[in-house]
């Protein structure tokens, strides 16, 4: 571990100082601030003893653990000795590297790629406006469909049931929707931070055995962590002390492994998103006795009224056009304070729990047992997984066998609430436990004999996270098309690669919309020819490539529906939410497509538009939307809406870039990928690409005698 500390600050010194400040901010879950954001912006962070003493203190839990936490405290220590030794070797004066650096680096992976859930605020307005608009029945049918929680026709890795509750139909006395238009701005934008710091982006493809070109299993998988230079994961190669590992690692928590390789197996990883995070909702008081308002300090905790305490975190330096200022949150029981709102007129603080919180270094435990190779056969892979508590998939891969575990410190919540809607925080409503080990979603060579993940759904019957409104009938998996024959390694990576440059939109759902357009007359010819362009474009595959790199994408149907997506979008569900078509965009954003952060079609109205257009047109729909949207039900009206959106693009494209739609062009260029914090420069970029950043592709030859 010594020399692992040694090379990471030699090769990714720079990196591992500039997110040593803002790491701590992911840490304490300080309301409103992307601690990614800010290291990539090169702001710094200066902890108060507060902060370093809340960090600290998590060394606790892994004692209490037993051996196997105490040697992850050696570990730890080994590996912070031998980032100092290189720094004083080199005459770096950085301050000198402590266990709470390491745990704060942890904290940043948890928070970013390791969470879900904890936007039930905002959700529950968008039903409260709903309701508002619809009635109390209408409006609770519609929020329903569009949470997607247990879409039955969402792509699942598993299809074997495991049951976890997303959301309920009966009666919820713990779980209040806010009143339509309360939240405080503040909460509002510490909102918006959190959902912009989740992006999902991994995947993972394996095939067993049984078909396999070799008869061995095969695995093409790796995380997409973004892009970034230095590179957000670092290589490792680790031999001795009982460790014997070779794969990726975060700079700051690379002293294992984090997804490669051991002896005879190898593992990777993809975000879950699983509902890990709650909000609650504290009444709030008046210690002294006056009247409650949003600005009293105060709140209900089990009958009485108790003071929120105030942390002060540290001083955040000054960046982006803002000054420096001092970072303090006010806290209850259940986490820090984001804002305020109404729920019947009564004012309401709004606070989060995270499940991992104050435990960011536990997970370490089950990657010691990979490094050390304690995993003897595909049967011992939950057990070692369950030992990370943040949500993630993990895939595994021997010479016999393919394995899923979807781990996580998943709440087990009362009946007595929505988990989809924010709780009472008055102290009848806390978690009643976590989720044991053989409830997860696992398999050792499922049905089929193939996984496939792309940040969706893990299992049937699992519900959606409280921020998750696109586990609906359209996923990027599906974009992975295998052939109907056995293969080989570099079929599997070809499968990938494919998947990597088409466009979601155009293959899965454009057919539907394509069917409803053909039963009546474009509004002119150049809407017509359109139309035509895209359908063209997916006959030759739905790519997004510029191969002649003249910065434009080849195909001119791609200028076409880049231009036409919200306006169809808008066009299927607008009949129905009117003006709220917008406020669920706030909640779950319309499309999410190619851009220079290399992820593309993660979430967005996909399912929404491909399920009610088919059930427009008659075909099979599992789990029916409860009303129709697009036309309100009708065909023809549906059909006027979807060639107005069309003819809103092509006019669009027209004024812009001329009048013969087959030489429209979508701009290539502004969807390269561009590397964080911008130390290249802006000539180094790289073409739009919607893969891992770093991958394994692997079948193993031998293994161990099995226990």
């Amino acid at each position: 571990m010594f020399g692992a500390g040694w090379v990471t600050a030699d090769d990714r010194g720079l990196f591992i100082e500039l997110i040593r400040g803002p790491a701590r901010v992911a840490a304490l879950d300080v309301p409103g601030l992307d601690a990614l954001d800010l290291a990539t912006s090169l702001r710094q962070f200066t902890p108060s003893a507060a902060t370093e003493r809340y960090l600290s203190a998590q060394m606790a839990p892994l004692r209490r653990a037993g051996p196997k936490g105490r040697q992850v405290i050696a570990d730890i220590d080994a590996y912070v000795a031998g980032i100092n030794a290189f720094y004083r070797a080199t005459g770096n004066s950085a301050r000198a590297w402590t266990r709470a650096d390491v745990v704060a680096a942890a904290a940043l992976i948890g928070a970013v790629f390791g969470k879900g859930g904890g936007n039930e605020v905002a959700s529950s307005q968008l039903l409260s406006a709903l309701r508002k608009r619809l009635g109390r029945r209408g409006g609770t049918r519609i929020w329903r469909d569009l949470r997607s929680a247990q879409d039955p026709e969402t792509r699942v890795t598993l299809r074997k049931r495991f049951p976890y509750r997303a959301g309920g139909r009966g009666s919820a006395p713990g779980s209040r929707a806010v009143d339509a238009g309360s939240v405080s701005m503040a909460a509002a934008r510490a909102a918006r931070v959190d959902m912009a710091q989740r992006e999902q982006m991994s995947n993972a493809l394996l095939v067993a055995g049984g078909r396999s070109a070799n008869g061995r299993p095969l695995a093409v998988m790796g995380p997409q962590v973004g892009y970034f230079y230095p590179q957000f994961l670092m290589e490792l190669d680790l031999h001795g002390g009982g460790i014997d590992a070779r794969g990726a690692a975060f700079p700051g928590v690379s002293l294992y492994v984090l997804l490669g390789r051991g002896l005879d197996y190898a593992w990777s990883a993809t975000s879950s998103g699983s509902d890990n995070v709650d909000q609650y909702l504290e009444r709030l008081c008046d210690p002294r006795g006056g009247r409650a308002t949003r600005r009293s300090r105060g709140y209900v905790w089990r009958g009485r009224c108790r003071a929120m305490r105030t942390f002060d975190a540290g001083t955040l330096a000054a960046g982006g056009g803002e000054p420096a200022r001092r970072i303090r949150f006010r806290r209850t029981v259940h986490g820090p304070v984001s804002g305020t709102v109404t729920v019947g007129g009564r004012p309401y603080a709004v606070t989060s729990r995270r499940s991992t919180r104050g435990r960011e270094v536990m997970s370490a435990i089950g990657f010691a047992d990979l490094n050390a190779n304690r995993v003897r056969s595909a049967r011992d892979f939950a057990a070692v997984m369950s030992q990370v508590e943040f949500t993630f998939n993990w895939h595994y891969v021997d010479n016999r066998d393919i394995a899923f575990f979807s781990s996580g410190r998943l709440p087990i919540r009362p009946r007595s609430v929505d988990p989809s809607l924010p709780a009472l925080g008055n102290g009848r409503h806390e978690w009643r436990g976590y989720l044991r080990r053989s409830a997860h979603p696992q398999a050792v060579n499922p049905p089929g004999d193939l996984l496939l993940n792309w940040n969706n759904k893990p299992a049937a019957r699992f519900g959606a996270a409280d921020n998750e409104f696109s586990y609906g009938a359209v996923q990027r998996v599906e974009l992975f098309e295998l052939p109907p024959r056995s293969l080989g390694l570099h079929d599997l990576v070809g499968v990938m690669n494919r998947a990597a440059t088409r466009d979601l939109r155009v293959v899965e759902v454009w057919p539907r919309i394509a069917r409803v357009l053909a039963g009546g007359r474009a509004p002119d010819a150049r809407t017509r020819q359109a139309a035509q362009l895209v359908d063209d474009w997916r006959r030759q595959g739905g790519s997004r490539i510029d191969r002649d790199l003249d910065g434009r994408i080849d195909a001119p149907g791609a200028a076409v529906l880049d231009a036409a997506w919200d306006r169809i979008a808008n066009a299927v569900l607008r009949p129905a939410l009117g003006p709220l078509t917008g406020q669920l965009a706030r909640v779950a954003r319309r499309d999410n497509p190619a851009s220079q952060t290399g992820s593309a079609f993660g979430g967005g109205w996909y399912g929404y538009v491909d399920k009610d257009l088919r059930a427009l047109l008659g075909e099979p729909v599992r789990g029916r939307y409860s009303r129709p949207y697009c036309g309100a039900g009708h065909r023809a009206a549906c059909r006027r809406s979807l060639w107005r959106a069309l003819n809103g693009a092509a006019d669009r494209l027209a004024a812009a870039q001329g009048g013969d739609p087959a030489a429209w062009r979508a701009n290539a260029n502004a969807e390269r990928i561009v590397f964080q914090p911008g130390l290249l420069g802006p000539a180094n970029t790289m073409r739009w690409t919607n893969r891992p950043t770093f991958q394994q592709a692997v079948s193993f030859l031998g293994h161990r005698p099995r226990p």
